[in-house]
């Protein structure tokens, strides 16, 4: 597994917290749709690069 692969796929399940916890809290439906879509990106980002599709 590459770094990069790493850093996205932690940073998309950190970003997934924000979202859970946002929603816990009842911020707005944007600000967490918002941060949702961030956290799929970059969640599909790390998965993409990993080396097993090579």
């Amino acid at each position: 597994m590459s770094g990069m692969a790493t850093a996205f796929i932690v940073l998309g399940l950190f970003l997934l917290g924000g979202v859970i916890s946002f929603a816990k809290q009842g911020m707005s439906k944007s600000l967490i749709t918002l941060l949702s879509i961030g956290a799929g990106m970059s969640l599909i980002a790390g998965i993409m690069r990993l080396e097993v599709w090579s």
